[in-house]
């Protein structure tokens, strides 16, 4: 059974026969909190996918903004991109460490600023590696190509859309955290931020989209039940939202592989909505 988007995602086996074209360009995009004990630019130094460049999030940012890895705009990504040497041309296919969370943030963003020849790599390099497919080690030489960038604002939420949205509940928001943060029985793991969540929000944590061994998708009626079982109505317009925008758009990914596009992701998400004294909580 395929995905109604079914380009959204491409398998390990396309990426290996399809990976020296001159029009695919591969995007490690590998993210990692501090209690994960991992550093995302070692290890691609270490290995990543023959031809692969790596796409920092925390780079490709606002860093005037001082919330986490927030959208930048539409010249600084198309200045950074290029550089990375992707074209408005190209395919991109992106995968990061961890199966799928922040390749997912990356394949949003493509996206967000026009860019739909994206798919992110079902099951990440952990599925690669199990496969016992080339790798590659070091940092590689890139040649520029012309990228031109143009935001969808339609596709990303802020702190004052959600609050209107606490009224209208025209939007439906689903939150990708774990149960116990979204519940607030246990900590934030980013000191300073309230436990519990969005008022009226639901909760589909990002890794139940995920197969616990593999690391790839579940297949289409999995991925409905999952929403569905959850309270989200799949034929009204929905909003994602986790700790810091990253594994919100695992959800986002989700709803798109099943023919839902009118969604779009709150950028700012618990780490902005959290950490404001008077927004309203609920545990």
């Amino acid at each position: 059974m395929s995905y109604d988007n079914q380009t959204a995602v491409v398998s390990t086996d396309w990426l290996a026969r399809h990976v020296a074209s001159s029009h695919v360009r591969v995007l490690d995009t590998s993210f990692y909190l501090p209690e994960h004990g991992r550093d995302a630019i070692t290890e691609f130094k270490q290995a990543h996918v023959p031809g692969a460049r790596f796409f920092d999030i925390d780079e490709v940012c606002d860093k005037s903004n001082p919330l986490p890895h927030m959208m930048p705009g539409a010249t600084q990504f198309a200045e950074q991109v290029s550089a990375l040497g992707v074209g408005n041309g190209d395919q991109v296919v992106v995968y990061d460490g961890m199966g799928l969370m922040s390749a997912a943030r990356a394949w949003w963003m493509f996206r967000a600023f026009g860019h739909d020849k994206v798919a992110v790599m079902d099951g990440g390099f952990p599925r690669w590696c199990a496969e016992k497919r080339p790798v590659k080690r070091g940092w590689p030489r890139v040649e520029p190509r012309s990228f031109i960038a143009k935001l969808n604002p339609a596709m990303v939420r802020s702190l004052d859309d959600i609050r209107a949205n606490l009224d209208s509940r025209r939007e439906q928001v689903v939150d990708a955290r774990a149960a116990g943060r979204f519940n607030g029985a246990v900590p934030e793991p980013r000191p300073g931020l309230r436990s519990g969540h969005i008022p009226a929000s639901r909760n589909v944590p990002f890794d139940r989209l995920l197969d616990d061994e593999t690391k790839c998708l579940h297949d289409p009626t999995r991925l409905r039940a999952l929403f569905e079982n959850a309270g989200i109505d799949l034929t009204r317009p929905v909003v994602t939202t986790c700790g810091s925008g990253v594994s919100a758009a695992v959800l986002s990914l989700g709803l798109y592989l099943l023919g839902h596009e009118d969604n779009a992701l709150y950028d700012g998400s618990w780490t902005e909505w959290g950490g404001h004294s008077e927004t309203p909580v609920e545990t």
